[in-house]
């Protein structure tokens, strides 16, 4: 079995908790349910990552300390921090927590989903300016360590929920309205698979499994909903 990538949203922030737009490094911290969340992840992975690595952000950080202790406590060398894969940066919509602002940014991320990526936030950046910054850092990962032929275990990657959606979907070719509408819940992950033609295959969409069809979320939890950045 080869390694999987395993992108996972970071635990719940106070920023989450506040439905603020959160994204400028390093931002918020993890409430104490958010590392429950992260310690309860560690705990259900299939099997121990061979990496865990995170955003620069303050809440993966968190999280992925709190990964790494739960499935390596004696370890002497903590989990790797990446540049380049924080959050979307929203820029004039930055720290705001009202509907007005959510609204503008869901908008304009919908509109990358459906090609227009160079499109910005107010401010801030476009989707191709996401794309640009975060998927080297993956080649990267891929390169040094997917694939190697003596590479075997996962790869678990602390990062941000929209920024993970629209690089997800790009690479594994999944529909981008799937990724619209299936938002990930705090440490949720998506999981990807290299295949042999330098693409991927994504095997998990937080609890989904393929085929991803086109089909809107039935999204029961109103406090989910309420999160523009899962």
């Amino acid at each position: 079995m080869s390694g999987r990538l395993v992108l996972v949203r970071h635990g719940q922030s106070r920023g989450n908790v506040a439905r603020r737009l959160d994204t400028l490094p390093p931002g918020a911290e993890l409430t104490d349910l958010g590392r429950e969340q992260a310690r309860t992840f560690a705990r259900g992975l299939p099997r121990r990552p061979g990496l865990v690595a995170h955003s620069i952000a303050t809440r993966a950080v968190q999280t992925a300390t709190e990964i790494h202790q739960e499935i390596s406590p004696e370890a002497r060398v903590g989990a790797r921090e990446l540049e380049d894969i924080h959050e979307v940066q929203v820029g004039e919509l930055e720290n705001r927590t009202d509907d007005e602002a959510h609204d503008e940014f869901n908008a304009i991320y919908r509109r990358w989903h459906l090609g227009e990526l160079d499109l910005a936030m107010p401010g801030g950046e476009s989707g191709r300016d996401v794309i640009d910054r975060y998927v080297p850092v993956l080649d990267t990962l891929r390169a040094e360590y997917l694939d190697q032929d003596t590479w075997r275990e996962d790869i678990v990657v602390v990062s941000h929920g929209a920024a993970i959606r629209l690089v997800g979907a790009l690479l594994s070719g999944i529909d981008h309205r799937f990724a619209v509408d299936h938002h990930l819940a705090n440490t949720e992950a998506v999981v990807l698979v290299p295949d042999g033609a330098g693409r991927w295959s994504c095997v998990q969409w937080g609890a989904l499994t393929p085929p991803f069809g086109a089909e809107p979320a039935v999204v029961t939890d109103p406090a989910r909903s309420a999160d523009p950045m899962g």
